[in-house]
């Protein structure tokens, strides 16, 4: 099988993207450590084209810790027929695979986080080289995209869409009509502090409509939210008419949140928490406390809430360092059109 080397990349694709029909290979990042001297890691990719619509593309796997986004994608290319196809899907199930393998956040070949390392270096270390990629080769062939986490191992989230969906942005309309189609129950709205070393930002700065999911959490396979994600990516390509419309899309109530603030732990102990993901919580209310469970004589500090607001996000240890995440705090905002 000929392998074609990218104008500006050192990543290699074992598949042709222009060619129609299922086809399956590999992202190929050539390097060379101790564990693959001379050789390459590979990132699984596939195809499904048929047809002149549009294309979507569909990562999973970002951090290697995050299974549900990944067990969708599976399912989806394992049912998918291709005769109902009508445009492209490439599905990316585990970008960062070394990350997966190991069930790792991070990637163990480089240490890096794949959503901290947009837009990427033709020149660097694996994860870098396929961030470049996908920004610099692989959006820029792409009419939508969608991107699904969950919290890991570390943290749990409510079930939302996160998207740019300010009306005087590039792709914002789209965006918006991205997560009424993948109808989250909430929608993360992004803003400033969004981070621009992330897939998001890449393809905001390819001007390619995207969203990412956040689908629960914990550090296994949720059965529910990976319904709800394989369920999901069948409205948005639905929506986009690469399959057939079954139906109107639903347009169930989405709530949207901006966050205010991100609540983490003053001191290093047992989190012993006192709330759960998705609860509405007042300035003022108690959140827990942290237990010196090495220092029983000491007295446990209690946590309360610096403001009123949606819990979006919750810390999934029960052993916190200072500094830890406790929770992400989320208040309602009116989004137009929505």
């Amino acid at each position: 099988m000929t392998v074609d080397q990218l104008s500006t990349s050192r990543v290699q694709i074992s598949i042709d993207l222009s060619h129609k029909g299922r086809q399956i290979g590999d992202l190929r990042a050539r390097w060379s450590d101790n564990h693959v001297p001379g050789g390459y890691y590979l990132t699984p990719i596939a195809s499904l084209s048929r047809g002149e619509g549009p294309t979507l593309l569909i990562t999973g796997g970002v951090h290697g810790d995050e299974f549900e986004g990944p067990a969708a994608l599976m399912r989806l290319l394992n049912d998918l027929d291709i005769t109902h196809i009508n445009g492209r899907i490439i599905i990316i199930p585990a970008l960062n695979a070394p990350a997966i393998a190991e069930s790792s956040r991070v990637s163990s070949i480089d240490g890096l986080n794949m959503n901290r390392a947009f837009p990427g270096d033709p020149d660097g270390s694996p994860v870098q080289m396929i961030a470049h990629y996908v920004e610099a080769e692989l959006l820029p062939q792409c009419d939508a995209a969608i991107d699904l986490h969950s919290g890991g191992k570390a943290s749990v989230f409510v079930t939302c869409a996160l998207a740019d969906v300010d009306p005087e942005s590039p792709s914002g309309s789209a965006n918006l009509a991205l997560v009424k189609a993948f109808a989250a129950p909430y929608l993360w709205v992004a803003g400033p502090g969004n981070d621009d070393r992330s897939l998001n930002a890449a393809a905001a700065r390819q001007k390619v409509p995207m969203i990412a999911a956040e689908l629960g959490g914990g550090g296994s396979c949720n059965p529910d939210e990976t319904d709800f994600a394989e369920a999901a990516i069948r409205r948005c390509l639905s929506h986009l008419e690469i399959l057939p419309k079954h139906g109107d899309i639903p347009t169930p109530r989405i709530t949207p949140l901006a966050v205010k603030e991100t609540f983490i732990a003053p001191a290093s102990g047992l989190f012993d928490r006192k709330f759960k993901v998705g609860d509405k919580v007042e300035k003022g209310q108690s959140a827990g406390w942290i237990h010196f469970i090495h220092e029983p004589e000491r007295p446990s500090l209690p946590l309360v809430f610096g403001r009123c607001g949606t819990v979006l996000a919750v810390s999934n240890r029960g052993m916190l360092e200072r500094g830890d995440l406790i929770a992400i705090i989320a208040e309602h905002c009116q989004i137009r059109d929505l």
